[in-house]
């Protein structure tokens, strides 16, 4: 074998090869040692006077670990399909409910339930009082119960 072409070892034995096969040859051993070195140790660097100054974790993770984490993130917000069929049927059905109330017993679930207002203050602008919104809520919210039924 010359000195200047390049060898590599195949199956216990060295091969001559040309420059073109050499560096592919050298590119996927590269890739094998980063697939299956690198990627799973982590590394450390080390400051001037020798010390652990950062410590480069891992960038492998376990499949038991990405499952974990995935369902941490993703299970207390996802809503199922059901659910959100259910609430939107049922929103629906609410809606069709308020319509068929009178308009003032519309507008007083309305300010209760939809605008944030205290039953103090629905009295005081209607100049009644708060027992007398409350009887009046309590009614109305019978009323769509029954309708819910």
């Amino acid at each position: 074998m010359d000195a200047g072409k390049k060898r590599i070892w195949v199956r216990g034995q060295l091969i001559e090869v040309t420059d073109e096969v050499y560096a592919a040859y050298m590119k996927g051993d590269r890739k094998m040692r980063y697939f299956e070195k690198d990627l799973k140790c982590e590394r450390l660097i080390y400051g001037s006077n020798g010390e652990i100054k950062q410590v480069i974790p891992s960038r492998e993770d376990s499949l038991d670990r990405l499952m974990e984490e995935n369902a941490r993130q993703f299970a207390a917000n996802a809503e199922s399909v059901e659910d959100v069929v259910f609430r939107k049927l049922t929103l629906d059905k609410l809606h069709t409910a308020l319509l068929q109330l009178p308009k003032e017993e519309r507008a007083l679930i309305y300010a209760l339930f939809f605008d944030g207002k205290t039953e103090s203050e629905v009295a005081k602008h209607l100049g009644v009082s708060r027992q007398a919104i409350q009887k009046r809520k309590n009614r109305i919210l019978k009323k769509l119960k029954k309708f819910f039924e």
